[in-house]
């Protein structure tokens, strides 16, 4: 079994003109739902045995808060390219491409792949992973390929503004 977990970066701030999209730091709201998000992955008892994360400020600093959160090391912290802006095929190759050794892998990146992504994998999840959500699952395979799992179920789905339990 493997779990993968799909987290959207916190809110941005667009008060910097002359920063690119790149360098956008998250704003008080970011700031505030990171940790909490971070916070509730905890609970869920999530533990990524790898965190790669967009290299985007936004979702960088978001990927830190749930490292914190949860004891992951920051020097095992991930940065990747490929999944700034990244399309639904692009991360599903991106996924396909891990190693079977890790079990849990959780993604930091951005909308609308990481909608698309959540969709294709519970189809119908959400219309909008939402700043700082959260969806995992657990896929019953022995590698990253989806192609060759055997099933995929929702373990997760929670965001900032979500007043009832998170959706298990």
């Amino acid at each position: 079994m493997k779990t993968l977990t799909l987290l959207r970066h916190a809110k941005s701030s667009w008060n910097h003109p002359g920063l690119g999209d790149h360098e956008r730091p998250l704003n008080p709201r970011g700031e505030r739902d990171a940790p909490e998000m971070a916070r509730r992955i905890h609970e869920a008892e999530i533990r990524p045995s790898l965190i790669v994360s967009s290299p985007a400020t936004r979702a960088w600093n978001t990927a830190k808060f749930v490292a914190k959160e949860i004891a992951y090391p920051n020097e095992f912290l991930q940065r990747d390219n490929t999944l700034y802006g990244a399309s639904l095929s692009t991360l599903i190759s991106f996924l396909g491409k891990q190693d079977a050794g890790f079990n849990s892998i959780l993604m930091v990146g951005h909308n609308p792949g990481l909608t698309e992504f959540a969709n294709y994998l519970v189809p119908n999840v959400t219309s909008n992973l939402p700043t700082a959500g959260v969806i995992s699952v657990k896929i019953d395979s022995d590698d990253w390929d989806l192609d060759s799992a055997n099933s995929i179920a929702l373990e997760l789905f929670d965001y900032p503004k979500r007043v009832n339990t998170p959706r298990r």
